[in-house]
């Protein structure tokens, strides 16, 4: 395993309580930073900061870390073994981290296979389709309860203890399962809470932020945008139920949404050549 790989075994006790607070869900995503992402000539950034980027292995990820460095930020990628029914993903994440020399890849284990309830964590058929067409509007089997709240919150953790403010998570609103949090609104709340939970929000020395520059952009502008920017996506997998040597089963949401986005660019998918 390579040495800049620090897996880390965490054992999460979940206490609850109540707690009212005022929150607007106005929040304004347009300053330089945001701006710098999508467009880095538009203003220089002021200095080189700290990142944490989830990275999952797959393509909207590896899409976001090639956009997070290319805005000037030193990455800390964040990977999770969440009891997901296969590993390839993570092979993939850390194919993806040594090629961008990210600072540092933390690999997070958390068994989420423990509560069941998703076709990823547990024996349950991962639906199939023909043709993106067919993709319903209900929010399907392959959702993970409460999976990128439980994500972000470790990724906060991270954060703090390296003194970075900004979070990447490549959600998209646009072509995707139709998965609650992977909303702007989620985003957004997230982003508020996490600033009323940690010592660097609360004292004001550094207010943390949420990036998800992939939340309106289409998979066909996501995968366009990850091609400027050099991303090798036959290093990625997007697949929700692969076969024995790796090969994308075709049929699933997550492997129709990503083909009908490199169709769109006249492409085939390189997943596709192995």
């Amino acid at each position: 395993m390579p040495t800049h790989v620090t897996l880390l075994t965490l054992r999460v006790t979940m206490l609850t309580g109540l707690c009212h607070f005022r929150w607007s869900p106005d929040i304004n995503h347009t300053d330089d930073i945001h701006q710098h992402i999508h467009n880095p000539d538009s203003k220089p950034m002021p200095t080189i900061r700290k990142a944490v980027v989830l990275l999952s292995g797959g393509l909207d990820s590896a899409t976001v870390l090639a956009m997070a460095q290319q805005a000037h930020y030193t990455v800390h990628a964040l990977s999770f073994r969440y009891g997901q029914r296969h590993q390839l993903e993570l092979e993939r994440a850390t194919q993806l981290a040594q090629a961008a020399t990210v600072a540092q890849h933390v690999i997070v284990d958390i068994n989420l296979a423990q509560f069941g309830g998703s076709a990823l964590t547990a024996d349950i058929d991962v639906p199939k389709h023909e043709s993106a067409d067919q993709i319903g509007g209900d929010i399907p089997v392959t959702y993970v309860p409460a999976r990128n709240t439980v994500f972000l919150s470790l990724a906060l953790a991270y954060a703090e203890s390296i003194g970075a403010a900004d979070i990447f998570i490549g959600v998209n609103a646009l072509d995707y399962s139709g998965y609650p949090d992977c909303r702007p609104e989620f985003i957004s709340a997230f982003e508020i809470m996490a600033n009323l939970a940690t010592k660097a929000g609360v004292e004001g020395s550094q207010p943390l932020r949420i990036h998800t520059p992939l939340s309106n952009m289409t998979k066909a502008e996501i995968i366009a945008r990850g091609l400027e920017l050099g991303v090798d996506y036959a290093h990625t997998t997007s697949c929700y139920d692969p076969l024995s040597n790796g090969q994308p089963c075709q049929h699933c949401d997550a492997c129709l949404l990503r083909m009908r986005g490199f169709e769109q660019n006249n492409l085939q998918d390189p997943a596709l050549a192995h």
